[in-house]
């Protein structure tokens, strides 16, 4: 009998890997390795036996069973432990079907949640799968043949398969199972190429020869991280189904959801289908990232990677295990072993590449709307928030600046003053935003609307599968869509792009409805019956289908088919909008896009889309930061004061205070509703919001910094509390609070009413950001005081954090002097550093064209270490240093040996002030 519950290795191979030996004997029974799950729940199995015993006696006695008595296989399998055998959604299950598929049934009570629950229909152990016929070496690692013998129950089973191992690095492997005869599509992602095999790896790799499965495990602690063993593989042409369990419940990632940052593991399955639909719970969204992050016992963590681009699924269960699902494409994966999370999102990005470092200004704060209904009433605005001196980098406009709806138009009427609006922003050290969509209006009389001319002349649409241009409906009515696989496209794009900007010079694009997202499902003519639009297997889409509310899965694309491409549809308009921003204003691109894959955080930053103006949104938004922060795409946040629906002073106050800490700042709202940006509330929430900015814009020089960070190695913005504090288990599901780095938190408040908040303070010292009172925590949860003026932030010990006097604009606040901020650990240390450019120019890092600082502290002295310097550091200079958690009052303070005027305060603050030091030059500040 074939067991997915037993993996048995025998002789050692090289490389980390052990394999059970060719022909050899098998284990005896309760003599070789059991897989975790069973090692954790045997004593839940032996309880399964016993009752199965006792009912099987009572109904013996009482007369027997109603129907068979169920195989005695199927018993033995804990609930928690039942792997799905009829995930199909809108089908009843019964007994029958399920046993036609070689199943077990028993029935389970429905949760009461109305949630997904118990699956009736699961895999017994004895399951048919792959056996790994052969296994080689090879110079990276090893090359292996899987044969199925036995079909399961999906058309086209794929009966050899091809397995690619690669010991890539010390903490990355790559596993690969993909059609052993025939090519398949695979994503056109670029990936690090490998020379040379891993030396010293930090895990050891397993595999169980019949049922072929593999075994992962941490070298330092033996964990488990996959076990691939606990249900059968499956790979037919369009169902892949691979299932392992997992060393823990606290699992993170699998985007683009609405949910608590930490996942539940009660029978959740999570979809991955680009889709537009405002942020709902348990709705697949924009974007698709099949990455996630999992913290294990004691502080470890890893990652794993599926790179696919089809429609797919991902269903977690409590034993704990999870199971991949997709229907297209290959089985290829990517495992991070960290060991801590920081680690494992930076390898993560070391395969999809690193984030953009964005300019300046795109942290600066950005206000939106739609249904200004004129340039006139936008311009309005801007004055308003001049005249109140509100800042703001950017003013951007929605889809009824254009003409008809059209991209690459203005309307000639209501917003005729658009290029002077333009032009006066940029004359005020502000920028300009604009929206585009995907979708070409088709329906203007010929060679009156040149961008749908051009593409239909150079073939540049998604076609039918007739060969015609693809035709659905958007905003301008009829609708045709740029296929941005093509690379003729990205010169189309260009072109028009080029031509707008010779009348309105827009600084930044934002990119919407690209899901792709469409009016009608599939088309005007709705789309042919076939496997790819109606495929054996559709993953719990909304709709229910792979079409609904978007363009055909049938339809052709240079590259392959939608049905394939759907889902890196948002990432290759991201690429050729950022491409052609770079030729046109020759500086770094800014780009948000709605729907995102992974590396597209090299292209551009993505806002959390179509939010509605409600308490339980604003929450939201923290969970879907942080997680666009595992996906390497940290220039992220949400429509402040939400989208839809209408604000109130109280809710848009307390979010604009939280606002200003996403790492992408920007309030917007949607027509027929009343405004919501900070000029239109009463003197006191005005005030408040105003004032909560200008603390934003003084901590720029940080936030730049963080960016630099994310862009050179990987590191998160807006972090998560337990990739600071793994070990402590008390930040494994916090999610009403975040860091910048490492050494802010912020505590905003998310409830009505309210004048207080309560926070977790992890343990050690932190500093009130405002005064530098101190607070030592053992790891606990504080109540904060919380005014409505007042958001809670705390600077973590033993860091140094660079910030700026503040201006109404980032070139504004560029010129003002730093103040740097010294939060002294409990051992009088502290650290931390400035990176600083131009703020918009292309590879200053690369160029050399940038300065570098590092701030140390340590017995009492201050130094600021020139590390790389330029011409831009000699135009900013230090004006102040404050010292938080200075025990004792200093009889003197020295700078590079000269005596300084100094103040001291009560709460043990120090500070010096008027210290006119410039940028690129080194100092030594010495406290006595």
């Amino acid at each position: 009998m074939k067991s997915y519950q037993k993996l048995t290795t025998a002789v050692p191979q090289p490389a980390a890997c052990r394999v059970e030996e060719e022909g050899a004997a098998p284990t005896p029974a309760g003599r070789g390795k059991l897989a975790p799950w069973w090692v954790g729940s045997g004593l839940l199995v032996a309880a399964v036996l016993l009752s199965a015993v006792t009912v099987w006696v009572l109904r013996q006695v009482s007369g027997g069973w109603p129907r068979p008595m169920l195989p005695p296989k199927c018993l033995l399998v804990p609930e928690s432990h039942r792997f799905d055998c009829y995930p199909e959604r809108r089908v009843v299950v019964t007994q029958e079907l399920c046993e036609n598929r070689g199943c077990c049934f028993i029935e389970s009570p429905p949760p009461a949640t109305g949630k997904q629950g118990v699956p009736w229909c699961f895999y017994p152990p004895d399951f048919p799968s792959y056996t790994l016929e052969s296994l080689n070496q090879t110079a990276l690692g090893m090359v292996g043949l899987l044969v199925r013998t036995e079909k399961a129950y999906y058309p086209h089973d794929i009966m050899k398969l091809r397995l690619d191992v690669k010991f890539e690095t010390d903490t990355r492997l790559h596993i690969k199972v993909t059609d052993a005869d025939n090519p398949r599509y695979e994503v056109p992602l670029e990936v690090p190429r490998v020379m040379k095999r891993a030396e010293n790896p930090i895990y050891s790799l397993d595999f169980s020869r019949d049922p072929f499965g593999v075994l992962l495990r941490r070298r330092a602690t033996g964990t488990v991280l996959l076990n691939t063993t606990v249900a059968p593989l499956i790979f037919a042409d369009q169902f892949l189904q691979i299932s392992t369990s997992l060393p823990s419940r606290f699992l993170y990632g699998l985007g683009e959801h609405r949910s608590t940052l930490l996942h539940s593991l009660d029978w959740n399955t999570l979809t991955l289908w680009a889709r537009d639909v405002s942020p709902t719970e348990s709705f697949n969204l924009y974007g698709a990232h099949p990455f996630y992050l999992l913290m294990e016992q004691g502080g470890d963590a890893h990652g794993v990677f599926l790179v696919n681009s089809n429609a797919m699924e991902v269903a977690l269960q409590p034993a704990p295990a999870l199971t991949w699902r997709t229907i297209g494409g290959v089985l290829d994966f990517y495992i991070f072993l960290g060991p801590d999370p920081n680690m494992v999102i930076q390898q993560y990005q070391q395969v999809i590449g690193f984030p953009a470092m964005p300019p300046l200004w795109a942290l600066g704060f950005h206000l939106c709307r739609w249904g200004y209904g004129s340039s006139n009433e936008t311009w309005q605005t801007v004055r308003a928030m001049r005249n109140y001196e509100i800042p703001q980098d950017a003013q951007w406009n929605d889809i009824d600046y254009m003409d008809g709806y059209r991209d690459f138009t203005f309307d000639p009427q209501k917003f005729a003053s658009l290029p002077s609006l333009v032009e006066d922003l940029h004359k005020h050290g502000q920028r300009y935003v604009m929206i585009l969509d995907p979708g070409i209006s088709s329906t203007s009389p010929h060679g009156s609307y040149w961008p749908f001319d051009e593409a239909l002349r150079r073939g540049l649409f998604l076609n039918t599968t007739q060969g015609q241009p693809l035709i659905g409906q958007v905003w301008p009515g009829f609708t045709a869509f740029a296929d941005f696989s093509n690379p003729d496209t990205h010169q189309w794009w260009l072109e028009n792009l080029q031509q707008f900007h010779a009348h309105v010079p827009f600084d930044g694009l934002w990119i919407d409805m690209n899901e792709p997202s469409n009016f009608m499902d599939g088309s005007e003519d709705g789309c042919p019956q076939g496997e790819l639009d109606s495929p054996p297997y559709t993953p719990a889409v909304l709709g229910e289908s792979l079409f609904a509310k978007t363009v055909c899965a049938s339809a052709k694309q240079k590259a392959s088919v939608h049905y394939n491409l759907h889902n890196l549809y948002g990432l290759m308009e991201a690429k050729a909008t950022a491409s052609a921003l770079i030729q046109i204003r020759g500086q770094r691109p800014f780009v948000i896009s709605r729907s995102t894959f992974p590396s597209q955080g090299r292209y551009s930053g993505h806002w959390l889309g179509d939010n509605r103006s409600q308490w339980k949104d604003m929450y939201y938004s923290i969970p879907g930061l942080l997680s666009f922060s595992l996906f390497s795409i940290p220039l992220v946040g949400a429509d402040i004061c939400g989208f839809s629906g209408s604000t109130s002073e109280e809710l848009c106050t307390r979010w604009m205070q939280l606002g200003a800490f996403y790492p992408f700042a920007r309030n917007h709202n949607t027509q027929n509703e009343k405004a919501q940006d900070p000029t239109v509330f009463s003197p006191a929430a005005r005030t408040a919001m105003k004032n909560v900015l200008l603390t934003r814009y003084s901590l720029l020089p940080f936030l730049y910094t963080l960016f630099h960070h994310a862009h050179l190695q990987g590191d998160t913005v807006a972090r998560p509390l337990f990739f600071e504090f793994p070990q402590d288990v008390a930040t494994l599901g916090l999610d009403r609070q975040f860091l910048w780095g490492r050494s802010l938190l912020v505590t905003p408040v998310l409830e009505p009413g309210v004048d207080s908040v309560t926070g977790y303070v992890p343990q050690g010292v932190w500093y009130d950001f405002y005064t530098g009172s101190s607070v030592n925590s053992s790891g606990e949860m504080m109540k904060m005081s919380a005014p409505l003026d007042h958001i809670n932030l705390h600077v973590r010990e033993g860091t140094v954090l660079p910030t700026q006097k503040p201006g109404t604009t980032s070139k504004a606040t560029r010129g003002n002097p730093l103040r740097l901020i010294v939060a002294l650990s409990q051992s009088a240390t502290a650290w931390g550093d400035l990176f600083w450019d131009d703020g918009e120019s292309l590879d200053t890092l690369e160029q050399g064209r940038y300065s570098y600082l590092v701030f140390n502290v340590t017995q009492n002295i201050f130094d600021s270490i020139v590390l790389h310097t330029s011409s831009e550091a000699t135009e900013v200079t230090i004006g102040t240093v404050s010292i938080f958690g200075v025990q004792e009052q200093p009889s003197k303070v020295l700078l590079n040996g000269q005596e300084k005027p100094f103040s001291y305060l009560d709460n043990q603050v120090l500070t010096v002030s008027d210290l006119g030091l410039s940028l690129s030059q080194g100092f030594s500040l010495r406290w006595l």
